[in-house]
């Protein structure tokens, strides 16, 4: 059994130092080594290139703005649904977290159609034509960003707020508090470990996205390093001494800020939940602040959703741009043509279904075998194990597709991979693995030891315990974590815009070419049944997890 076991392990970690290590450590040492000679200071002339230097600044800038506009929109929003009454209306948790389902790119495309001259904006109210050109600058981009991020945000702090005991706000108020000095005083530095941790997920995440800036921020002359990173790897003349320069900065600047946050979130935790069971406090509302707590839910609801969804709809269903919104010039004939057989954009929605349907199977057999390894993470390889395949999760993914393509595209590579079918699914692989790992990981740790105990006491072998007890117990995360997998893979766009074959296109970079090319209608249709998808599959995992509950006892 332990030899098994050992074997596991070690399959396991050289597998991913080959998938996910070695191409991070070959970033490195292509930025350092530009000319074929070593030059440790090679990634750090971005800050002596003037464009390179205003790159970075522009990304940094960014990141800072979206965590601040997240923070505006998301603080209010979770102090309602965490301390009020309206806490009760679960079905605004689901609607809250339709924005972060939507694929950045597409709505951004939503927007710019909303807001651009002659939009339907301005269609439906003329006199906004004066508010385009305020629209479409940073703070724009940084709304749209916002928006999108918002969800992240807003959990954190809701769940954090749900932890705060009401025995301590009640004791402020006891001794003269007002509500806002409460809030201030207690509340605030209760919330600010997770603060900081949700913080910087927003930051990260905003400095390595990829969708927005490229649709939204090309437009408006906005460059940041994930489009400058893609434009040297894919645009001639090719140059991926730069393209490595921008991911090690881009990295270690991801790496920094995740070590800053860690220190800031240890040293000011503070323990709000105790065993004397204490509830959370609901505040009371009047009247009218209840009406202005629901019009502010609503109104933010309306932007981040019905804005975006209603561009993505109206577009796909309009027989000419400038027909305006009238019914007749309403028509499905863009969704016949999208899903006839043969057409490009059906072969575009096979090849990502086919994707998706291969790369979520294979993540979830890896995963298991990953998951099964780390265990509880007692030992140190099961750590290593456990650090290693969260990486793809932690680096941006455009630097993990640079790093792919240094080490499969190598003229020592014995495997011809690169610019094949092959590539496309290892690179998704490598993306997506992280969450099939962790869906098994965590139900694994909930079952108890004594179950394979009595499996191998009561003669079973290893395999037959893993297949009559561990497989059947661990099948709801299975599911759950293949159709995470599914969902997410078929609306990927960065790794399939610089890994894909000539010949090949998916969904998303089809949705990505006709927004590029002017032929809206076409692409927004696929929008349309690319997020319709997300939607069934997402219901399918809250279906999956409220009714398949497994009790180990």
């Amino acid at each position: 059994m332990n030899h098994y076991k050992r074997f596991g392990m070690t399959l396991a970690i050289l597998l991913l130092l080959m998938l996910v290590v070695i191409p991070l450590f070959f970033i490195f040492l292509t930025s350092i080594f530009p000319n074929g000679s070593l030059n440790l200071a090679a990634p750090l002339r971005i800050f002596i290139d003037n464009d390179l230097r205003e790159t970075f600044f522009n990304t940094i800038l960014l990141g800072v703005l979206v965590v601040g506009g997240t923070t505006l929109f998301a603080l209010p929003l979770a102090w309602i649904l965490a301390k009020t009454a309206l806490r009760k209306h679960e079905w605004l948790d689901v609607l809250i977290m339709i924005p972060f389902m939507t694929p950045p790119y597409i709505g951004s495309m939503g927007w710019i159609l909303f807001m651009q001259p002659k939009g339907y904006f301005e269609q439906f109210i003329p006199s906004s034509s004066k508010l385009s050109p305020y629209f479409f600058n940073l703070l724009g981009m940084v709304l749209i960003m916002s928006l999108h991020m918002l969800p992240l945000l807003y959990l954190i702090l809701r769940n954090a707020l749900l932890q705060v005991s009401g025995s301590i706000e009640d004791a402020a108020f006891i001794h003269g508090g007002k509500a806002f000095y409460v809030f201030r005083r207690i509340v605030l530095p209760l919330l600010f470990s997770s603060y900081a941790m949700g913080a910087l997920l927003i930051f990260v995440k905003s400095i390595s996205e990829f969708g927005a800036p490229a649709t939204f921020g090309r437009r408006i002359g906005y460059y940041v390093i994930t489009t400058e990173i893609q434009k040297y790897t894919s645009s001639w003349p090719i140059d991926f001494s730069k393209a490595t320069s921008l991911a090690t900065v881009l990295l270690s600047t991801c790496l920094i800020f995740w070590y800053v946050s860690s220190l800031i979130s240890r040293k000011f935790t503070y323990n709000t939940i105790s065993g004397k069971g204490s509830e959370g406090k609901i505040y009371v509302l009047k009247r009218w602040q209840t009406w202005l707590a629901w019009i502010y839910i609503i109104a933010l609801l309306a932007i981040a959703i019905g804005v975006p969804y209603f561009s993505i709809l109206v577009a796909s269903i309009m027989k000419l741009r400038g027909g305006g919104l009238v019914w007749q010039n309403f028509t499905l004939i863009h969704y016949e043509k999208l899903l006839a057989w043969g057409s490009e954009s059906m072969e575009a929605l096979m090849n990502s279904l086919s994707l998706s349907l291969i790369v979520a199977t294979i993540c979830v057999i890896i995963g298991t075998v990953f998951a099964l390894a780390i265990q509880k993470s007692r030992t140190w390889p099961q750590r290593i194990i456990d650090l290693f395949s969260l990486l793809p999760n932690t680096v941006p993914g455009i630097v993990m597709v640079v790093g792919l393509i240094i080490v499969w595209d190598a003229p020592w590579m014995p495997i011809p991979l690169y610019n094949t079918y092959g590539m496309v699914v290892l690179t998704y692989v490598i993306f997506f693995l992280p969450y099939t790992v962790q869906y098994v990981k965590a139900n694994y740790s909930q079952i108890d030891e004594s179950l394979f105990q009595a499996g191998r006491v009561l003669g079973g072998k290893m395999f037959y315990v893993l297949r009559r007890i561990i497989l059947p117990l661990l099948l709801p995360s299975l599911l759950a974590g293949w159709m995470m997998t599914f969902t997410i893979s078929i609306r990927e766009l960065v790794g399939a815009l610089m890994i894909l074959p000539p010949a090949m296109q998916t969904s998303a970079t089809y949705i990505y070419s006709q927004f590029e090319q002017g032929d809206l209608s076409l692409g927004m249709a696929m929008a349309v049944i690319s997020v319709g998808l997300t939607i069934v599959m997402l219901l399918g995992i809250n279906k999956i997890s409220s009714k398949r509950k497994w009790s180990i006892e």
